[in-house]
């Protein structure tokens, strides 16, 4: 990738966290605001960043309609929709649609629970690997090198004291989830979440993604959201059987 077009995408992932001055994106970047600017100017041209009244750059607006074509074309995420939202609607909980891609797992969808205390996400977000209950769904679908290949290259940061810490941890627990056919995050990620994930296969059984129901443990203790499996694994059936999963219908 040239080195122009690598700067242009770290300006557009840092705009992604927050506006940001000409002066904070060039230290960033780590080269001259003149530098900066000529990119900055390039990007305003196509709409993908915009410049407000106080000098501070932002996200434009050619590039949400970007993501939204982006979006669009995901077959998986329009199949899912009515599933999800009725899911969404029986439960009052956040439910998630987590797709694998690149070795990183990323939230397409999303339908917010009813409730004030909600999980934090947003679509496009990426997935903790070693954590998620989304995540363990579809590395557990991984032919086993690869599984272990990816396995290998994860930062096993811990992110509260339930976190899974070690490969070993992680690819025994991707076996049990294989067996079972759904995946927790009992308060792995976020001390106060609990989780169920469940895989949506396509016509030839391939994992094509994960869905999900997130739940703070002041809605519901983690019993009670191990309560909303049958719920959770009957709408991956169905989205299944509308991706042409013959066994699913």
């Amino acid at each position: 990738m040239s080195q122009t077009v690598t700067r242009a995408l770290r300006i557009l992932a840092q705009l992604g966290e927050g506006e940001r001055s000409l002066d904070q994106l060039a230290e960033v970047l780590g080269v001259h605001k003149t530098t900066v600017l000529r990119l900055l100017q390039s990007l305003e041209e196509e709409r993908f960043v915009y410049r407000d009244a106080a000098y501070r750059y932002h996200l434009g607006a050619g590039l949400f309609a970007l993501s939204g074509l982006a979006l669009e074309q995901r077959g998986i995420r329009r199949i899912a929709a009515p599933h999800l939202a009725e899911l969404n609607n029986a439960t009052g909980q956040t439910v998630h649609l987590a797709a694998y891609e690149g070795g990183e797992v990323v939230y397409i969808d999303k339908f917010d629970s009813r409730h004030p205390v909600r999980m934090y996400s947003r679509i496009g977000l990426r997935a903790a690997l070693h954590s998620a209950a989304v995540s363990k769904v579809l590395l557990a679908d991984l032919p086993l090198p690869e599984r272990r290949r990816v396995v290998a290259g994860i930062d096993f940061a811990p992110h509260t004291e339930r976190t899974l810490t070690t490969p070993e941890a992680l690819l025994a627990e991707l076996e049990k989830v294989a067996a079972q056919g759904w995946a927790q995050d009992h308060a792995e990620h976020e001390a106060f979440i609990n989780c169920v994930a469940a895989p949506i296969r396509d016509a030839t059984g391939r994992v094509v993604a994960a869905a999900s129901i997130s739940v703070p443990d002041v809605v519901l203790p983690y019993e009670q959201v191990l309560d909303l499996l049958p719920q959770l694994l009957a709408t991956a059936r169905a989205v299944s059987a509308d991706c042409g999963r013959p066994e699913a219908i």
